[in-house]
């Protein structure tokens, strides 16, 4: 079980969770946030049904969740293997349900440059289909991941909730049409889905392999093996990187919150701004400090198209509405993920 449950911005959410037990569906639930949630909710007495069609999941980290928190709390889970874009299956698994943590997507900007399709019917249709599936099946709270992608050439910073731009690749395109998609059902059906806009979430079960990994699993990846660390652009991109148990704490006070917290959408980060080169530093100082010792520069690469130059979040709002209070900065979450990375890296010959 995760040891940030007892921290008190946690403890305060988890109180509530072992209060009342909920029927919870998550989407995505093999994911790396996903699978997190689920380890969360189960180790709460929470009854959870779980759908991946292991598009970017991976069934090792269900059975990780299931090792951590043993039988008695994981007889609570039920799995569905399927695709969101498959209507039958969404109808099936909002059935009897309270509550959606819907995480299931295609993320990655790149990705969405290669095969904008498949992107567009992940994100849009998928989306759709359980949105509407959840509206029929009359689920009391619908919460969905959004993000910061969003807010496009929107170069204000920090990045305000209703400042935005034009989208800068098909990706940040699927995100803002489920933004209008749940303020369309939110007017016409009286049915508020609440989206959670985030900002380079981090953590453990993050997959470090393929080309479309997020940046922090793979150069801890590289560094751990001694492989070269490529960094597109200058080093100056800077983001605002926002370790899992943040993007925890916030689905489930979204999913908690009033009736007039519903419907809104949030940034979810820690409303900080490091920049590439700074987070290579922290990333081989945090392996130092395990022994493992990179001695290597990074080697420098052109910009990548469809990227952010910079971002970092205003989390006024959610902390305002949800009472949303980030429990880890960068640096802390590197330092616990870095636990995790260490174990699991690939062993080498």
């Amino acid at each position: 079980m995760h040891h940030w449950l007892a921290l008190p911005a946690l403890q305060e959410v988890t109180h509530k969770l072992t209060s009342k037990r909920h029927i919870w569906l998550v989407t995505g639930v093999a994911g790396f946030i996903g699978s997190n949630l689920l380890e969360v909710l189960l180790s709460c007495g929470q009854k959870v049904v779980g759908l991946d069609n292991f598009a970017t999941g991976h069934r090792h980290n269900l059975a990780e969740v299931e090792s951590r928190i043993g039988p008695e709390f994981w007889r609570n889970f039920t799995f569905i293997e399927g695709d969101i874009r498959d209507r039958a299956i969404c109808e099936r698994a909002v059935t009897g349900v309270d509550i959606v943590l819907h995480q299931a997507a295609l993320g990655s900007v790149p990705r969405s440059l290669a095969d904008p399709l498949t992107s567009h019917d992940v994100n849009i249709t998928g989306y759709l289909n359980l949105l509407d599936a959840a509206r029929r099946a009359h689920v009391h709270r619908f919460i969905y991941a959004a993000s910061s992608s969003t807010y496009g050439d929107e170069a204000a910073l920090p990045k305000q909730e209703d400042r935005i731009g034009n989208p800068l690749s098909p990706y940040a395109v699927t995100k803002l049409v489920n933004e209008h998609y749940a303020a369309v059902y939110a007017r016409c059906y009286g049915f508020r889905a609440t989206g959670l806009r985030y900002f380079n979430v981090f953590g453990p079960r993050q997959d470090p392999n393929g080309a479309y990994a997020a940046v922090i699993p793979k150069w801890t990846a590289a560094m751990i093996a001694n492989d070269d660390v490529v960094i597109n652009g200058d080093g100056a991109t800077s983001r605002d990187f926002c370790y899992v148990a943040n993007a925890v704490q916030a689905n489930l006070r979204a999913a908690l919150a009033g009736d007039d917290a519903q419907g809104e959408v949030y940034n979810v980060a820690v409303g900080d701004r490091t920049t590439l080169s700074e987070l290579f530093a922290a990333l081989r100082d945090a392996l130092a400090a395990r022994q493992i010792h990179y001695e290597r520069e990074p080697v420098f690469r052109d910009f990548r198209a469809g990227d952010v130059r910079h971002s970092q979040a205003d989390i006024a709002k959610a902390g305002r509405l949800l009472g949303f209070k980030p429990t880890h900065d960068i640096r802390q979450g590197i330092v616990e993920a870095m636990e995790w990375y260490a174990l699991n890296a690939p062993v080498q010959a």
